[in-house]
């Protein structure tokens, strides 16, 4: 089940995914080519590699359900809902869990924002967006089949914490994102994968 979903997410660079089960979903649509029309768009927080709404503008159709937090809520219009970590709700039976995503060390991703990871349930698989994050206490509640974990450092956490969160949180499958765009590169999610070898399956995809 897990590697029939896995076959179905996209990378589409940076933070960027689509997945395409039963419901079209993206994340933090950036710098992305007209694709299918989304029914589901989660956006975690409000920078511009996370918010576009020139990139949402080319998914979104009258139909399309927006899921976000306040801040990049009021750069939006369409059908929009607003969550805040902790909260949860369903769209046309996608279960959406919104969890915490901020910075420890550093002052980019202020917790006090309330800014978003999303915990999607999807064909009975529970796929992670981390958002831009660091490595939090709150991970290790955190259950999830498929983890999307950033690795490039800088703004996020490092390969190598990203490392931990992983153990933390044990996945059946993790995948790198947040590198090879702004900060990182493809180094970064190598030894993301290399680090976890015999521990958890990495699937590092190519950029659609």
């Amino acid at each position: 089940m897990v590697h029939d979903i896995a076959k179905k997410i996209v990378w589409l660079g940076h933070d960027s995914f689509r997945i395409d089960t039963s419901k079209t979903i993206y994340f933090d649509p950036y710098q992305i080519s007209a694709g299918p029309k989304a029914d589901l768009i989660l956006i975690t927080h409000e920078h511009f590699d996370h918010c576009s709404p020139d990139d949402v503008a080319k998914i979104q159709d009258p139909g399309t359900v927006i899921v976000t937090e306040k801040d990049s809520a009021k750069r939006l219009t369409g059908d929009i809902r607003v969550i805040k970590p902790g909260e949860s709700l369903t769209v046309d039976e996608v279960r959406i869990e919104a969890v915490p995503s901020y910075n420890r060390d550093k002052d980019f991703h202020p917790k006090k924002k309330a800014w978003l990871g999303f915990v999607v349930e999807t064909e009975g698989v529970r796929v992670w967006h981390a958002g831009d994050t660091d490595f939090i206490p709150e991970m290790n509640e955190f259950t999830v089949d498929i983890a999307l974990l950033p690795v490039s450092g800088t703004y996020v956490m490092t390969a190598d914490q990203a490392v931990e969160a992983a153990l933390a949180i044990n996945p059946k499958l993790a995948i790198p994102m947040h590198y090879g765009a702004i900060v990182g590169s493809d180094h970064d999610a190598i030894t993301f994968k290399k680090a976890l070898e015999g521990k958890i399956e990495v699937l590092i995809l190519p950029r659609s």
